[in-house]
């Protein structure tokens, strides 16, 4: 089955917010084994959506539609639904006593005529009821494809998809199955993981398709089978990355978009019972940031100083200002001390920092664009690493972030 999505509003046109919703259902239709074709955004004219409707009719079998609900003018999807479907508005009663119950309990006031105009519905459309907000969900079929309309307000589109639309598929549609299995690997670029595996690869299945997902410092190899019979899906799929684990078992730090490095790490840490610390320059904050994403992460993770400032690397971390006249700001001799530092400051087993030229001038330093040293301080030894990341700005920053998770996990595996 197949399903395409469809994002309505010029504020996505212009870039003025970025389009997360059509991700997301892509990903909840996937778990259900409907692909999704393709993702399309168009602007808030009647025309354009009547036009991409008469695209999509019967060469998909679903098409789901995020916008254009509001109470508000510029909000069309309803009227435009109608002259589509040929349908008129009718008020629903059961969404206009939840509207009026939400907007005063809420946001207590009394419902206004516009707040009751979202129980304003196609007359002939199936409702996908919104506990959460106050435009409902619309589902109307019209030959061989299903329309379904949602607001285009996150949580409420959350909503809808997760209670109403899913359940509703998987009970009234026969489908495939699709699995995936995500393999996390660190360390070396695309093209060398792809000539590790080049053999494993060429031996894959008709109905086994890999994925190279690269990023800065880090690779995700996506295994996706389709099929009919499940186990026989499941059991490919497992012998396939038992078979990947002998060729590049040293790279790989996890599985499945949940199985990231930062949660590996924090499992690892609470495990050992230690703790980490951070003293960041080049990357800003940005590893921290990282480890706090982790739900738990405070039981390992004590703080981060961004010493941003050379004269911070001082103050507040101690490092000595004749190592840092001596040897410049970006030098392993003061990664070493801002790593040091940090770890006596925060009390913790280990602690990482980063100083280097992220770019595009070179501040403070003598250091070439691009150069990074990651210090990371152990109970027992403190070392640092030199490398050049290249440019842009955002790639050394990513990459420095992610070569020093590597370096973390690498150390802490030595010792288990």
């Amino acid at each position: 089955m197949k399903a395409t999505i469809v994002t309505i509003g010029d504020e996505i046109l212009i870039g003025q917010i970025i389009d997360t919703n059509s991700g997301y259902i892509a990903k909840a239709l996937d778990k259900i084994g409907v692909q999704t074709h393709e993702l399309l955004s168009i602007s808030d004219d009647k025309q354009h959506i009547l036009d991409t409707f008469e695209s999509l009719q019967n060469k998909v079998d679903f098409v789901i539609i995020t916008g254009g609900l509001g109470p508000t003018k510029d909000d069309i999807t309803k009227h435009t639904f109608c002259e589509y479907f040929n349908d008129t508005l009718v008020i629903n009663k059961e969404v206009e006593t939840h509207v009026i119950e939400l907007i005063e309990s809420v946001m207590k006031r009394p419902a206004s005529q516009m707040n009751k105009d979202q129980a304003l519905v196609p007359s002939r459309c199936e409702i996908l009821f919104n506990q959460v907000g106050t435009a409902p969900g619309m589902w109307m079929k019209k030959e061989n494809t299903v329309f379904i309309s949602l607001p285009g307000v996150p949580y409420e589109m959350k909503y809808i998809v997760e209670n109403e639309i899913i359940p509703k598929i998987v009970k009234e549609y026969k489908r495939p199955y699709i699995l995936h299995k995500t393999i996390m690997t660190y360390g070396q670029g695309e093209s060398l993981v792809a000539e590790r595996i080049e053999d494993w690869e060429n031996n894959l299945p008709e109905f086994l398709k890999l994925a190279y997902l690269p990023a800065p410092g880090r690779v995700r190899l996506r295994l996706t089978a389709r099929g009919t019979e499940r186990e026989i899906l499941e059991k490919t799929i497992n012998e396939k990355v038992t078979s990947l684990a002998k060729i590049i078992g040293d790279i790989i730090v996890g599985f499945d978009e949940d199985e990231t490095i930062e949660v590996v790490l924090g499992r690892l840490l609470t495990q050992k019972q230690k703790t980490i610390a951070t003293a960041e320059s080049c990357t800003g904050g940005k590893i921290a940031e990282v480890f706090t994403s982790v739900a738990g992460s405070s039981n390992y993770f004590r703080g981060s100083v961004v010493s941003y400032a050379t004269d911070t690397k001082v103050s507040v971390l101690g490092v000595l200002q004749e190592t840092i006249d001596e040897f410049s700001v970006v030098s392993s001799q003061v990664a070493k001390e801002m790593a040091i530092g940090v770890q006596k400051l925060m009390k913790s087993d280990y602690a990482i920092a980063t100083t280097g030229n992220a770019g595009p001038s070179k501040g403070d330093a003598d250091a070439t664009i691009g150069t990074v040293f990651i210090a990371l301080a152990t109970p027992n030894d403190v070392f640092v690493e030199e490398f050049n990341f290249g440019q842009p700005r955002e790639k050394v920053i990513d990459r420095a972030v992610n070569k020093a998770f590597e370096i973390l996990q690498k150390e802490i595996l030595k010792n288990l």
